[in-house]
């Protein structure tokens, strides 16, 4: 079983996006849709401070009818953070990720972001494992 470590190695990109919590609520809509991500981390320079999505967005901004420009990162981020290190394996990350109903998962070492994980990610890792698995079942049982 592979760990998330494995996974970041994996990615086209581990360039960790993030944004700082007194950009406006409109500036991280903005870099999400630049970077066609569901979420951002929110550091004040290596510090993790929170993560704020989309899902943040519709329901602190957009349901309660305030303007993007003027709230502020740090006024609607998640601020109870599940993080986990990279020697975690996939399978504990998916299972903390539905238990904690989250898409988006920090990855943290000794204090110190190495990446950012979401379902997807993991959910590939999973099939192609299991794609693997069945071929070489498939090529035993031929003989």
């Amino acid at each position: 079983m592979h760990t998330v470590k494995q996974i970041l190695g994996q990615k086209e990109s581990n360039e960790i996006w993030s944004i700082r919590p007194d950009a406006t609520v409109l500036e991280a809509i903005q870099a999400m849709a630049d970077k066609r991500a569901g979420a951002l981390l929110v550091m004040e320079g290596p510090a993790l401070k929170g993560i704020i999505s989309e899902r943040d967005y519709a329901r602190e901004v957009i349901l309660k009818g305030r303007s993007s420009k003027d709230t502020l990162v740090g006024e609607i981020m998640s601020t109870k953070l599940i993080t986990v290190p990279s020697t975690q394996s996939v399978d504990a990350s998916l299972a903390i990720m539905s238990k904690n109903h989250i898409r988006h998962l920090p990855i943290v070492d000794d204090d110190t972001v190495v990446g950012v994980l979401s379902l997807g990610d993991l959910v590939k890792d999973v099939i192609s494992d299991q794609q693997s698995t069945i071929e070489q079942l498939e090529n035993y049982i031929r003989g």
